[in-house]
């Protein structure tokens, strides 16, 4: 073995499968060399003790929006990679892939969309497409097998006039079962957004004549968005796609009802993934934060919270994404009716589940390594070099201080939204270093200066 480039001695490391144990790691090339006993004497060219320190596999985040000020659909400019990646390394994200969004076929823009963000990025990062025209239908191989990018959101909730304020037409079932159609044929995923909206607009119109103001916040967003209008589009994907052959990605999985329809299109035979996010986690209708909490689908009750949680801990769930947004804070100006959709989440996604997943639930740090790791590499086709601490994976890692408490102020924030819910809340467990391939991306609590343009693009193809 060549001469490590860095040695990461007297860890406790969260191995896949197993309890935390006592190693060391030896990095070079980017790569995880060895892992094994500590104080077994290999020289490198720099030494690290991470005596007291948890070294946890870096995240990989599968569900967030990349985007140029208030427009979520694409980054523009590098700086907007480099924002939102600092924000990742802040939450211990070592990898993510946003969504990107438009009317227009994304071939011709592919390369430049790449450099852009590369030049910018301070993590690794791939590409979900979001396919909702017959021009992106038509470029459909194009994207799972050239652009390695197998992984395609579907907008369901696409009708009437619901995706002018994204900028994209109206689209139906029809649409639906073609994409799957195409997907089979080419080896891809359908990530669907799903949201029965003739239902939420029926319900929409009978709320806002009786609370114009939306003084009922958070609760009158869940009750016209109720967990239904989710549960029934998930079903009716999931049923569509098992006839076909087609894995699903549910995105955003908010309710327990929901969660059951997941699980019985996965129970019938379908190839069903399960994701949730933080924010469902921690927050529910009656959280005082205000349209900061407008979410699609909405932040639900405390019992829709208590089973995703339970489901999470027992194996129900497979992955847990941010689906961070980074709007300013003025995009939630003019009340509930007016308020843009979405929060931000990346800066604080591994402290999160460490404080309110392991230090108050008891979950295992190997459960949680799987739920933002291990199995979302895997599901989206970057098992073979991410999600794990092994010899011969990325040198991807979050190193935890497991013990260290503080509380979420903006100050500790990256992200160009400026805000967070977390904000005021007390944590338990802090990223002290975060690795992509071997650099310190953030080191003893602090952003390296010279990381941004790291990143790298990263082709996928579906496992199996």
């Amino acid at each position: 073995m060549a001469q490590p480039e860095l040695h990461l001695a007297n860890a406790t490391v969260v191995l896949p499968g197993s309890a935390p144990a006592r190693a060391d790691l030896l990095i070079g090339g980017g790569r995880i060399l060895h892992v094994g006993p500590v104080g077994e004497g290999v020289a490198a060219h720099e030494t690290v003790d991470l005596s007291g320190l948890t070294v946890m596999p870096g995240a990989v985040d599968v569900h967030l929006h990349l985007g140029h000020g208030n427009d979520i659909s694409r980054p523009r400019t590098p700086e907007d990679a480099a924002r939102e990646t600092a924000a990742a390394a802040l939450g211990g994200v070592t990898t993510f892939i946003p969504y990107i969004m438009g009317a227009k076929p994304y071939g011709p823009d592919f390369e430049a969309l790449v450099a852009v963000t590369e030049a910018g990025a301070r993590i690794d990062f791939g590409f979900h497409f979001i396919v909702a025209t017959e021009g992106q239908l038509a470029e459909l191989p194009r994207y799972v097998q050239e652009f390695g990018a197998p992984s395609i959101k579907y907008f369901m909730n696409l009708r009437g006039n619901e995706g002018d304020r994204l900028g994209l037409p109206p689209t139906d079932d029809g649409f639906l079962w073609r994409l799957l159609e195409g997907l089979r044929d080419c080896g891809g995923m359908l990530c669907p957004h799903p949201e029965n909206i003739e239902v939420a607009w029926a319900l929409r119109d009978r709320l806002m004549a009786a609370d114009p103001d939306g003084r009922g916040g958070l609760a009158t967003w869940n009750a016209m968005r109720p967990p239904v209008i989710e549960a029934e589009a998930i079903r009716r994907a999931a049923y569509f796609a098992r006839g076909m052959a087609v894995p699903v990605y549910c995105v955003h999985t908010s309710s327990a009802e929901a969660l059951r329809e997941a699980m019985a299109e996965r129970a019938a035979g379908g190839q069903v993934y399960i994701e949730t996010c933080n924010h469902y986690l921690t927050h529910d209708e009656t959280s005082n934060i205000g349209a900061r909490g407008k979410i699609n689908p909405p932040l639900r009750r405390a019992a829709d919270r208590e089973a995703l949680w339970a489901a999470l801990s027992d194996g129900g769930i497979d992955t847990v994404g941010t689906d961070h947004v980074h709007r300013s804070l003025a995009a939630k100006d003019g009340g509930l009716w007016k308020a843009s959709p979405g929060c931000p989440g990346l800066d604080t996604y591994l402290p999160v589940l460490v404080s309110e997943g392991h230090h108050r639930r008891g979950i295992p740090l190997q459960r949680i390594a799987e739920v933002t790791a291990e199995t979302p590499a895997r599901v989206m086709g970057m098992g073979e070099r991410k999600g794990r601490i092994a010899a011969g994976m990325d040198a991807d890692l979050a190193i935890v201080d497991l013990d260290a408490q503080w509380q979420v102020t903006p100050d500790d924030l990256a992200t160009s939204a400026g805000y967070s819910i977390y904000e005021g809340q007390a944590m338990r467990g802090r990223l002290v270093h975060t690795l992509s391939r071997g650099r310190f991306v953030l080191r003893d609590g602090q952003l390296a200066a010279d990381a941004a343009g790291h990143g790298r693009y990263q082709r996928r193809t579906l496992p199996g």
